[in-house]
């Protein structure tokens, strides 16, 4: 049986993920979407779409979708549906997880790789962060909650941007790039946005999306726009084939620095990893720094491997798979991205060189 896809709809108190899932469940899309809304009080949908009693309580809506409030455990609640779907109790072929506007990401997202149960059932698509151009820059700079939900993400949506300027719009994704480099970034205002930006975005789906799309860990500068930075690499960048390209080289030459304790850094080389030094400075990598290390996910070239290494992790769980050949065209080379708070760049850069043959 198909894996069920799952997406985690995150984002900081008042960003409006809300109004956003409210959208997608009264769209006449066709999906059957059970939604699970696992928090308490002021945030929950409209009284008429969630009950607020306590226990698991499910409704179903005239559009195929499900609502269901979860008061408890995530991992409980989703064997629950799954059984109840087999059993032919209910009937669902997606699930959202919406988290409470506090919530860190990162337990949710590490419930698909945890329990055996939930992993046989389920697919964790994508992590979307709905983020509040009005608010977000004081959300970012005064709660930790903020950053690392900005860091989990697979995608990026700005909601409230007809309060703002084009200005300080800019700013703000300047500031988000800087955080996560590798979510694209899309509008959601007055919860209208695709469903293609918020589902099956295969984000976060390892099995399935081996070959992972050239932009996925486009930094600044590389994809020819210069995103008013003005700076070209020199020297002092410390470029070559093997390096670290993070934002420190290139933002902020001409708007004010955010000091943000969540940010990114990018792995790059030609070279090839050996397999077992690779394996043992990972090991102890998550070891020392997992619960700092909040995402982190790359293409690895490995020494007597003829095909692209694809390889994610979240805090200590870790995880590879062998995915295509290199195309005839492409020159074989590793990019690794890794986001985190107050990660020692210096110890995994130099760590990362050790590795290579």
């Amino acid at each position: 049986m198909d894996l069920i896809p799952s997406t985690i709809l995150t984002g900081f108190l008042g960003a409006g993920k809300t109004t956003l899932l409210n959208r997608i469940l009264q769209e006449d899309h066709g999906m059957r979407i059970a939604v699970i809304e696992n928090e308490f009080g002021e945030e929950n949908i409209d009284n008429e779409i969630l009950v607020q009693d306590s226990g698991e309580q499910i409704i179903e809506m005239n559009n195929g979708c499900i609502c269901c409030t979860v008061r408890g455990d995530l991992i409980e609640a989703l064997n629950s549906l799954a059984k109840k779907r087999a059993a032919g109790e209910i009937s669902f072929d997606r699930v959202v997880i919406e988290t409470t506007g506090l919530a860190n990401p990162g337990p949710v997202a590490q419930t698909f790789f945890v329990d055996e149960e939930v992993g046989a059932h389920y697919l964790l698509d994508a992590v979307v962060t709905v983020v509040d151009a009005r608010h977000a820059m004081e959300q970012l700079t005064a709660h930790e909650e903020a950053q690392r939900q900005v860091g989990f993400a697979d995608k990026i949506l700005l909601s409230k941007t007809d309060l703002v300027d084009a200005a300080a719009v800019d700013a703000l994704k300047a500031r988000l790039q800087r955080i996560n480099p590798r979510a694209p970034i899309a509008t959601s205002d007055f919860g209208r946005a695709p469903i293609a930006d918020v589902l099956d975005l295969r984000g976060f789906n390892l099995n399935d999306k081996l070959d992972i799309d050239p932009d996925f860990l486009r930094v600044d500068g590389e994809d020819g726009h210069d995103h008013d930075h003005d700076h070209e690499h020199g020297a002092d960048c410390g470029h070559g084939h093997d390096h670290v390209h993070d934002a420190s080289c290139s933002h902020d030459h001409h708007h004010s620095h955010h000091s943000d304790d969540i940010a990114a850094f990018v792995f790059k080389s030609e070279r090839a990893f050996d397999p077992e030094r690779l394996e043992q400075f990972l090991g102890s990598l998550v070891q020392v720094f997992g619960p700092q290390m909040l995402r982190y996910k790359g293409v690895l070239r490995m020494d007597g491997v003829d095909r692209k290494v694809v390889f994610q992790g979240v805090h200590q769980i870790m995880g590879s798979d062998v995915g295509p050949k290199w195309a005839e065209n492409e020159t074989p080379a590793t990019k690794m991205v890794f986001i985190g708070k107050n990660l020692p760049k210096d110890v995994f850069i130099r760590g990362l060189e050790q590795c290579l043959v």
